[in-house]
């Protein structure tokens, strides 16, 4: 079974019965065991407030994609997108493709998912020059599990080493899913995003 997919559907009573002695006996002062970075990343992802599609083949993330339209109204709406093999491959759903703001949503790949902030890596390959707050408020981007990574610093050596003859600039993280409560200074000045993460299984 995959790993998302255990992820996705919780140990029942009768499964957590049944765990190992070891974890059962760690005393409260044994270090937390470190999960996997699959893992570490939907805790941290969900915990954001972003929402999740595990997608198992191309099928589903049709489906997926299909769902995320029909749930919030974007059919026949206009959506930002700067890639033309997204725009390709999402050519049936009636959605009218732009560069230009106003859109209902941004459609997008991305660098990196980071499981140790739940954050996602974008750069100028994806938003451009474009700031932020110049997209639109809602996001959908298509990723893969293989873009999995533990920490910002080893998303940007892959950026370096993927494009030695020109590193891309723009380079920033989308981590704040959510509206921004009232007296949330922690928050104050980044732009907030409702983003919704389309994971296609390619390991």
């Amino acid at each position: 079974m995959s790993l998302f997919r255990r992820f996705l559907n919780p140990k029942s009573k009768s499964d957590k019965k049944q765990e190992s002695p070891e974890k059962a006996e760690r005393g409260k002062y044994m270090p937390e065991v470190k999960l996997p970075t699959d893992e570490r990343f939907m805790l941290n992802f969900k915990n954001n407030g972003g929402k999740f599609l595990y997608c198992e083949n191309d099928k589903e993330m049709q489906e997926a994609f299909d769902n995320i339209l029909l749930e919030n109204d974007w059919y026949e709406k206009e959506c930002f997108c700067l890639d033309a093999n997204l725009q390709d491959k999402f050519k049936g759903f009636n959605l009218n493709f732009n560069r230009s703001g106003g859109a209902a949503f941004f459609l997008s790949t991305c660098e990196y998912l980071v499981a140790n902030d739940g954050s996602i890596l974008i750069s100028s390959n994806q938003i451009k020059e474009c700031k932020l707050n110049d997209l639109p408020d809602n996001f959908v981007i298509i990723s893969s599990t293989s873009q999995l990574i533990d920490t910002i610093g080893e998303g940007l050596r892959g950026i370096k080493f993927r494009n030695k003859q020109r590193i891309p600039s723009n380079i920033t993280t989308i981590k704040n899913f959510e509206t921004q409560k009232e007296g949330d200074f922690m928050s104050y000045g980044s732009s907030t995003k409702n983003l919704y993460l389309l994971l296609l299984e390619d390991l």
